[in-house]
Parts: structure tokens; C-alpha cells; sequence
């Protein structure tokens, strides 16, 4: 290899460090920053309605806008969370993470809709469907990988091995059917 062969290569390496370090940082910072977004509700006023020159919130059956923006940072804090560690996690089980994703996105709906008459106490029935999906997924995962990985086993070369086994006994019934019709051939 040339020197500036290596030299492109190095320039190469150190940009993709780079890459991945602005990657993390931001990720460290949206973590990082996570406690002050869950307390901006404190920001918010201490009263039923809250004008501005764009909109009108109105606490409905929250007692104020505050408690309101407390209820809503108590879903979206988790809910931030967690999205931000299903997109950045590499182990095997990250879409495990889908189920508490769901949860908190289901009761930040319910948190928000007018209509809903109790907060946090059905949702475990809209996860269910959900849970039915994505927890055989991850087993499923688990079993592929844990096989590979752990006992060294290969399904592939387990079906070419029996494909290839399958074969060989077609073929050898083949040949004996062959030779018991040449038997039958010569004795007639």
C-alpha cells in the first residue's frame, strides 16, 4: 500500500470518527437536556385558560394549564426517552423497547383527548395486540441469534446438509430400483 493510499484511508477513518462523534454528542445533549424539558411546565401558568397571540389552551378537566403541562412532560420525557434509545440501541433486543413506546404514546393520546373520561387505565388493552406481535419477534430473534452464536449452529448448512441427504437417499432408491428392474430384465 502507497503512503497516499494510507493517507486516504486515514483521512477516511478520522471522518467517520468524526461523523460519529457529532453523532453522539447530540445524543448526549438530547439526554442530557432531558430534565429541563421535563420541568418547563413550571413555565407555565397557574391559571384554567392560557392566551397567547397564536392560541387558547384551555386546562379542561385539568385544574390549571400548569398541572396540565405537568401530566403531558410526565408522557413525553419517557416517550423522548425511550424513542431516542430504541434509534441508538445495538443489541438484539431493541425492538423490545416498541412495547413501552407504545405505552406512553397511547397515554399521551389519552392525556390529550377531551373525550377521555380516565387517564392511564386502559391502555395495557391497546398494548396487548401490540405485545402479541413484538414479543414473539424478539424471541424469534433471540432463538436465530443465541443458536448461531451461542451453539455454533448454522440452519442453512443444517438445510444444505439435509437437502443434500435428501438427495442422495432419491438417488440411491434410484439405483436400486434400477438394479431390481435389470434383476427382473435377465431373469425373463
Amino acid at each position: 500500500m502507497t503512503s497516499a493510499e494510507n493517507k486516504n484511508k486515514l483521512d477516511l477513518t478520522k471522518s467517520k470518527r468524526k461523523k460519529y462523534l457529532v453523532k453522539t454528542s447530540i445524543v448526549a445533549a438530547l439526554i442530557a437536556i432531558s430534565p429541563y424539558i421535563f420541568y418547563l411546565y413550571e413555565s407555565f401558568p397557574n391559571a384554567e385558560v392560557w392566551e397567547t397571540r397564536f392560541f387558547t389552551f384551555y386546562s379542561n378537566y385539568y385544574s390549571n394549564v400548569q398541572i396540565a403541562m405537568w401530566v403531558y412532560m410526565n408522557k413525553i420525557v419517557p416517550l423522548y426517552l425511550f424513542i431516542i434509545w430504541f434509534f441508538t440501541c445495538k443489541h438484539w433486543w431493541y425492538h423490545i423497547l416498541l412495547i413501552p413506546i407504545s405505552m406512553y404514546a397511547f397515554q399521551l393520546f389519552e392525556a390529550f383527548n377531551d373525550e377521555a373520561g380516565y387517564v392511564d387505565e386502559v391502555e395495557i388493552f391497546y398494548l396487548i395486540p401490540i405485545m402479541m406481535i413484538i414479543i414473539p419477534l424478539v424471541y424469534w430473534i433471540r432463538i436465530r441469534l443465541f443458536d448461531k452464536l451461542v451453539y455454533g449452529i448454522d440452519l442453512k448448512a443444517i438445510e444444505r446438509e439435509l437437502d443434500e441427504y435428501k438427495e442422495k437417499e432419491r438417488l440411491e432408491k434410484l439405483k436400486k430400483e434400477e438394479e431390481r428392474k435389470k434383476r427382473l430384465s435377465d431373469i425373463h
